[in-house]
């Protein structure tokens, strides 16, 4: 009954990531697929490639950020960004095999979630140390506050 509980905490997580596992296998038969279709040297092959790494590049961070927001503070608005991110991640894909200024707004995005998820972070490992120190625990107000943020993430 144990591992129920744990499950019960990061169960979202679990999914989101599985969904990111998804969408970078996606990434990278896009990758194999411009690569025996056409000629290496081609730009079409350059841009693909240059997505497939630049998201690769930003994946640990993504994770590393959605799992302790998630586990410090609250799972469901730290899977809820995640899913977003996900999103953005996608449309900056796409876009950058079309001209490069479409993809512009993808990653700004993307850094605006990643930003947001840093915040959640901080915010759960520093009321952490309020309840450890000072006996304070404000995670109830701490985590109404941030599931009403992660709404704001939808605005453009």
């Amino acid at each position: 009954m144990e591992s129920c509980k744990v499950v019960e905490n990061i169960y979202l997580l679990v999914i989101i990531t599985l969904i990111s596992v998804l969408q970078n296998v996606f990434f990278a038969q896009k990758v194999e697929r411009e690569c025996k279709s056409r000629n290496i040297d081609t730009s079409a092959f350059e841009r693909v490639s240059c997505a497939n790494r630049n998201c690769m590049d930003a994946y640990p961070t993504f994770l590393a950020v959605m799992w302790c927001a998630g586990l410090c503070l609250n799972q469901a608005p730290a899977a809820f960004a995640g899913m977003i991110y996900l999103l953005v991640r996608q449309k900056y894909f796409i876009g950058y095999l079309g001209q490069s200024s479409q993809s512009t707004p993808g990653y700004l995005f993307g850094k605006r979630i990643i930003f947001f998820l840093s915040l959640m972070c901080i915010v759960g490992i520093f009321n952490y140390l309020l309840w450890r120190f000072y006996g304070s625990d404000y995670k109830e107000y701490v985590e109404t506050i941030t599931s009403a943020a992660s709404a704001l993430l939808l605005l453009p």
